[in-house]
């Protein structure tokens, strides 16, 4: 029987626990030299190393691990003084050792925490996500199913497989088991994943772009009976790239574990993969054990041992935490809740904030970047972090506008054209040969011939009728090509037709 997710927190209480893997952005991977840059050609980022030759040895990059201790004093963990890696063992195609390097019982980080806050309806929530560990392991390469409708191996022909992510240095954060969180579990497991996202952003380690699956979430759900305390089976759904996603997951799921259970139905362990199309999981593999790993200690690397200083002088390099910056920004710039939030929503707080140290007026960013600019992006379906117009780029138009240089009409036409790739702003305005018309003589010239061509309409202004000015104010724009001051044009005309101007 189908239910409704009403249905489902009225008789059942969801525990979340939430695996985020965080690809690192050094220059190299993470126990050989080669590059990690995304998009190469594949197979032509590897070495003897990442592809498990015989005789090929490992060496631990430093800076992975300086970022994972970064990472683990922003969540406020404690830093092992010794930590240690093991070899997970497992048979995939895309694992060229068939083990993976990894952290097992001696993780670098553990026991943190990160406080998230949710709009609930009983207004704004705050709910602490307990850190159990955080560890350092590489990635595994990337298989490529060809043949079939879904791109999956089901029905494929034959399938590729592409060793350049493989070894690419990954942080896994770990929660510990998320009660209490009610019927505001994938709210909250949005939220948390959001706020990892600043977090890690704010720390520069990761470039967290969730659709490149630099940032990519395994969201473990089960259901109790409420009032029980007795944890349920759960499920996990593996590699979720979107904070949408994450949601839509977590509900998705809740209502499946639901369904199975009050139909006398047993909830299997297992993984599930996220399918966007429909919001529904679909079953992969049942899930392993620790024991089924067979993990044991890597015997071709030594201890990770942190000198003591060395981590306090890394605290001291700890930026602003995300949530305090966002409520000092919002002080700041008094910008109400909802401009906030869908700033935020939009991901273009870092840049409406770069603009504004420009020197420009943050509720005129805010409106450009969340506006026309944002316009642009969803027709081009892009981010808006990867349109080619900067925050100097902005900062120059708002510049222009307070200038008189621009309308936000022309202003408009400037942004297209620094989006299209035609120079920045200056040199946009100039090939385009965009100029605002602000002589009163050249305007009144104009006035007079759509006065002369419309002179019904011009009539009814003369007798009072000012909405009708509307039009021929449209009619001089269109005579002067856009590039008059619409506010001048309404002033000058209702002047000439007799109407006094507020």
């Amino acid at each position: 029987m189908a239910l409704s997710y009403d249905d489902v927190i009225a008789k059942y209480e969801p525990v979340l626990g939430l695996e985020v893997h965080v690809e690192l952005n050094t220059e190299s991977k993470m126990f050989c030299s080669c590059s990690t840059t995304f998009g190469g050609e594949p197979n032509t980022q590897t070495c003897p190393v990442c592809l498990a030759l015989p005789g090929a040895l490992p060496v631990v990059n430093a800076k992975a691990i300086e970022s994972s201790i970064l990472i683990g004093l922003a969540l406020n963990c404690k830093i092992a003084p010794y930590s240690r890696f093991s070899r997970k063992n497992y048979f995939y195609p895309d694992m060229p050792k068939n083990f993976q390097i990894s952290q097992y019982d001696e993780p670098i980080c553990f026991d943190g925490y990160v406080d998230v806050e949710i709009e609930t309806e009983e207004g704004p929530k705050q709910f602490r996500i307990e850190i159990e560990r955080v560890h350092m392991e590489e990635d595994t390469g990337k298989s490529l199913h060809v043949g079939g409708a879904t791109g999956r191996i089901h029905g494929a022909e034959y399938s590729l497989l592409d060793y350049n992510r493989a070894g690419i240095p990954l942080v896994e954060i770990v929660t510990k088991i998320v009660p209490g969180t009610g019927k505001y579990a994938p709210e909250v497991a949005k939220a948390y994943v959001a706020e990892l996202r600043d977090i890690l952003r704010g720390l520069k380690v990761s470039d967290v772009k969730m659709e490149q699956g630099s940032l990519r979430c395994d969201a473990n759900v089960s259901l109790r009976l409420i009032g029980s305390g007795v944890l349920g089976t759960r499920s996990e759904t593996k590699n979720v790239n979107s904070l949408r996603s994450v949601e839509r997951a977590i509900r998705g799921e809740m209502i499946r574990h639901a369904e199975l259970l009050n139909d006398g139905q047993k909830v299997k362990q297992e993984t599930r993969h996220f399918q966007e199309e429909t919001g529904l999981t679909r079953s992969g593999r049942s899930k392993e054990q620790a024991e089924d790993y067979r993990y044991f200690p890597e015997p071709d690397l030594v201890p990770v041992a942190p000198a003591a200083t060395w981590i306090e002088e890394l605290r001291a390099q700890l930026p602003e935490r995300p949530s305090l910056r966002r409520k000092r920004l919002k002080e700041q710039w008094a910008v109400p809740d909802k401009e906030m939030a869908a700033m935020i929503n939009a991901d273009v707080l870092d840049i409406v904030e770069e603009t504004v140290l420009l020197g420009s007026d943050p509720t005129k960013a805010r409106t450009w970047w969340l506006g026309e600019i944002s316009r642009l992006a969803n027709e081009k379906d892009l981010a808006i972090a990867d349109l080619s117009i900067t925050p100097k780029d902005v900062a120059d138009i708002v510049a222009l506008i307070a200038a008189g240089e621009l309308t936000d009409k022309l202003a408009r036409q400037v942004v297209e054209g620094v989006i299209a790739g035609e120079g920045n702003p200056a040199e946009v305005v100039a090939k385009r040969g965009i100029k605002v018309v602000n002589d009163d003589g050249a305007l009144m010239a104009a006035i007079e011939k759509v006065c002369a061509e419309q002179s019904e309409t011009a009539d009814k202004v003369r007798n009072g009728h000012i909405p009708a000015a509307g039009a021929l104010i449209g009619a001089v724009m269109k005579e002067t090509k856009g590039q008059a001051d619409a506010a001048r044009v309404r002033e000058l005309l209702l002047g000439h037709l007799g109407q006094a101007t507020n």
